[in-house]
C-alpha cells in the first residue's frame, strides 16, 4: 500500500455525491462533542454511562472516522488525526477552567486513542461506509 503526501487534491471529494450535507452534519457531531464535553452532567445521567474512557474513544472514533470517509487523501487524513488530537487535548484544557468538569490526562489518552483506531480503520472497509450507503439514495434526474 502506497501512502499519497503530496498536497495536490488534499480536498477533493470525488466518491460521493453528498460531500457538503456530509461535511455539515461532520461539524454538527464537532459542535456537539465540544458542546458535551463543557457542559454539567447530572450526578444521576452520569450513573447511567458505562466508562468514561470508553465514550471518549467512542466518541473521538466517530469524529475522526466520519471525517476519514469523506477525505480519502493520506495528507488530509494525517491532518484530521493531529487536529482531533489537538481538539482532545483543547476540550481538557478548557474543562480545567469550568466549574463543574475537570482536567483528566487519562480522556486525552482515551480521545486520542480513539482517533488513531478510526485512522487505521478509514482504510479498511469501513472506510467506505458512507460511499456505500450513497449507493442506496436514489441518483437525481437530470434537467430536461
Amino acid at each position: 500500500m502506497e501512502f499519497n503526501f503530496h498536497p495536490k487534491g488534499m480536498l477533493r471529494v470525488p466518491h460521493l455525491r453528498y460531500k457538503w450535507q456530509w461535511a455539515f452534519l461532520g461539524l454538527g457531531l464537532v459542535l456537539s462533542v465540544l458542546t458535551l464535553s463543557l457542559i454539567s452532567i447530572p450526578p444521576t445521567v452520569s450513573k447511567f454511562l458505562l466508562s468514561d474512557k470508553l465514550l471518549h474513544g467512542v466518541a473521538y472514533a466517530g469524529l475522526m472516522g466520519w471525517f476519514a470517509q469523506i477525505f480519502k487523501h493520506d495528507l488530509t487524513r494525517l491532518v484530521l488525526v493531529v487536529g482531533f488530537v489537538a481538539f482532545g487535548i483543547s476540550i481538557e484544557f478548557l474543562q480545567a477552567l469550568t466549574p463543574s468538569r475537570h482536567f483528566d490526562f487519562s480522556d486525552m489518552v482515551a480521545n486520542s486513542c480513539g482517533v488513531i483506531l478510526a485512522w487505521a480503520l478509514s482504510y479498511t472497509v469501513l472506510g467506505t461506509l458512507l460511499e456505500r450507503f450513497e449507493t442506496l439514495l436514489p441518483r437525481r434526474r437530470a434537467a430536461a
